[in-house]
């Protein structure tokens, strides 16, 4: 009879205990499923994140223009800016329509009587003009204006890697090239490759750069190799003949696309 009852407690334990390691092992195995599918996803997105970004690194000669000696404020080319200030004379209004000394601002609009928030950021002075006219025309009769630039706003461009000085740089718009950039910053450390600069530019997510051999303009006075720049562009210079995106390219990426949403 004891043996009978032993019996019995020795199954119904048995039972009891099977039923908990199928419960345990049931649970063990959905969480290491989501465990398993939830790294998995995150380095999917990583790599797809970063075959985009390496895929929209693109090197090309045709986004940067040669830097000369007649900077772009004596041009019909140039193009207005955030920052830059602006005064709007108008035919028949000798005292003005209280539109002088106007700002535009970091997301490209200046502020306007009447017409309100109005985009001149990369437009030329003649677009902008006429821009304004269109703007200004349904509530003003304005036979003909004059754009007048009062004061240029600062380009930053970030000038990082062999440098004295890395980071963030404000340039006026007379020296607004690659070597007086990097002369900016301090010059090149012993470390640096001047044979190898690179000049990045965002245009639409993309990446586009240009490589330069600095050397070759100072020393054979190859104008060529120094470059018109942009408000936002980055310099780097390298310590080595090879440049990795992942150690020498992508940080500095970074921190332009950070410091850009918090400007822009």
């Amino acid at each position: 009879m004891k043996k009978a009852i032993l019996c019995a407690l020795a199954v119904a334990a048995g039972l009891v205990w099977n039923g908990m390691n199928t419960v345990q092992a049931s649970a063990a195995e959905e969480a290491a499923q989501e465990a398993a599918q939830a790294p998995r996803a995150v380095e999917v997105k990583a790599k797809d994140r970063m075959a985009q970004e390496k895929m929209d690194y693109v090197q090309s000669d045709k986004v940067f223009e040669t830097a000369t000696l007649r900077h772009d404020t004596l041009t019909e080319s140039y193009r207005l800016s955030k920052y830059d200030t602006i005064n709007i004379l108008v035919v028949g209004f000798p005292d003005g329509i209280g539109v002088n000394d106007i700002t535009v601002g970091t997301d490209g609009y200046v502020q306007l009587p009447y017409a309100g928030s109005v985009k001149l950021a990369g437009l030329t002075l003649d677009e902008a003009k006429q821009v304004l006219m269109d703007a200004l025309g349904r509530y003003i009769r304005i036979p003909d204006m004059s754009i007048l630039i009062k004061s240029y706003g600062p380009r930053r461009v970030y000038v990082m890697g062999e440098v004295k000085n890395p980071g963030i740089h404000d340039m006026n718009i007379d020296n607004l090239n690659a070597y007086a950039a990097i002369t900016a910053a301090g010059g090149y450390t012993k470390r640096s490759r001047s044979t190898r600069v690179q000049v990045i530019r965002v245009i639409d997510n993309t990446m586009y750069y240009e490589q330069l051999n600095m050397k070759n303009f100072i020393r054979r006075h190859d104008l060529t190799q120094n470059v018109k720049l942009q408000d936002g562009d980055i310099i780097y210079v390298p310590k080595s003949n090879g440049i990795r995106w992942d150690d020498d390219i992508l940080p500095y990426f970074n921190a332009w696309a950070l410091y850009k949403g918090l400007t822009d």
